[in-house]
């Protein structure tokens, strides 16, 4: 500090509006790609983000400095914890960039790789307020770890936690329900991906959301792929847009001018974003995420989604984590087969967990083979690696 009080202040350098942001996909479901943002609009779009978060930022937002000084002042500044990599929107948007953009502060854990238990003790040693995750991978661990802090009667002081954000991957109801025992605070689910944000739901012990179920971001649609709006309330699918009047759409893919057109494109007069997922819109406007159209099982003619078979499955308080992937097939096409690790790697039948999972599945839906791993890989930012559970399937099975 006393180095920062004899220097002099270096000259702002002010930089042009129509400069470029780029941030990379992860990679999920193909090479990962260069995303292309305006760097002024994508500044508004993170003011966006924290009024959607709940923050009252002033409509002018030259006043900001204003408002974080009474922040400040009230003692109510954030300090955000990463548990997931910086090097991918959730991590560096809303671990970093949203609490900056409020004269916060950023943690993350000391060492490399996750450790739920380096989570709750960072958590406890400096105050954090919010925690940013990505789905499962990361909460069903911490959940574990807080279990066994209690059992030992060392329980972490998660006083100063207010929220856990995820966004990415699907964060079950059931973990969700075992955190809020733990700690009452607020679990944000954001759906979105590093194309643009698309909804979100709020769990508090007084309120839960259901797993995959998101309240669009205004300004959504629910496209047909023969180019007609999904309507509330059917059995249709569709591809989710994202709109451009109500959110940050990129200028497209670096150095791929076939993906953008694709992704990026007008409908009737709006630019929209349309990442590759599938989703079905309830009655009551809320909206059910299906996955990614590019890791859809097609078998006997029926579309299957990976993530809906995989979301059933981790039902089961036996199992730890699975993936789920179609492999070739003389008579359906593809047959589903589901990679499974299990709760301490506990030895379970086959059967007993097609009965289980039978009550929450249609019978088409359901894994033709179901193999044992101890671990099921992930990416190190909690993703799905399709990749090696496709890899490891053909193995197991040739």
């Amino acid at each position: 500090s006393s180095l920062i009080q004899t220097c002099n202040e270096m000259s702002r350098w002010k930089r042009p509006e129509d400069i470029i942001y780029m941030l990379y996909t992860g990679g999920t479901t193909g090479m990962p790609k260069g995303v292309m943002y305006n760097q002024a609009e994508f500044i508004q779009g993170m003011f966006k983000t924290l009024r959607g978060m709940g923050y009252e930022l002033p409509a002018d937002l030259s006043k900001i400095n204003e408002y974080i000084s009474d922040l400040h002042a009230k003692k109510e500044l954030p300090v955000s914890l990463v548990g997931c990599p910086l090097m991918h929107g959730t991590g560096m948007w809303l671990g970093c960039f949203v609490p900056h953009n409020l004269g916060g502060a950023v943690a993350t854990i000391p060492g490399l790789g996750f450790d739920p238990d380096k989570i709750w003790q960072e958590c406890s040693r400096v105050n954090v307020t919010n925690i940013v995750i990505v789905g499962d991978a990361f909460a069903r661990p911490m959940l574990n770890a807080l279990e066994i802090a209690k059992e030992n009667n060392q329980p972490y002081d998660l006083s100063s936690l207010k929220q856990i954000t995820s966004s990415g991957v699907m964060w079950s109801a059931e973990v969700k329900a075992g955190l809020l025992k733990h700690h009452d605070m607020r679990l944000m689910d954001t759906m979105g991906s590093t194309e643009g944000g698309m909804g979100a739901s709020v769990s508090t012990r007084d309120s839960m959301a259901e797993t995959a179920t998101f309240k669009l971001n205004p300004g959504m649609i629910v496209l047909k792929d023969n180019g007609e709006l999904v309507e509330p309330g059917s059995d249709d699918t569709g591809l989710l847009g994202i709109s451009g009047d109500m959110a940050m759409i990129p200028i497209g893919y670096y150095k791929d001018a076939k993906k953008s057109a694709e992704t990026f494109r007008e409908y009737k007069g709006t630019r929209y974003s349309f990442p590759g997922d599938y989703a079905k819109i309830e009655s009551d406007g809320s909206i059910i995420l299906l996955g990614r159209g590019s890791n859809c099982i097609n078998s006997a003619g029926e579309k299957i989604y990976p993530e809906e078979v995989e979301e059933a499955l981790k039902k089961d308080p036996l199992i730890f984590d699975c993936l789920v992937v179609g492999v070739p097939d003389e008579r359906f096409g593809q047959k589903i087969v589901a990679i499974v690790s299990t709760v301490g790697n506990k030895i379970i039948d086959e059967s007993e967990i097609l009965a289980n999972v039978r009550e929450r599945l249609a019978g088409y839906k359901l894994p033709k083979i179901i193999l044992f791993s101890e671990i099921v890989e992930r990416a190190p930012n909690g993703k799905a690696n399709y990749k090696w559970a496709k890899l490891f399937a053909a193995q197991k099975l040739n």
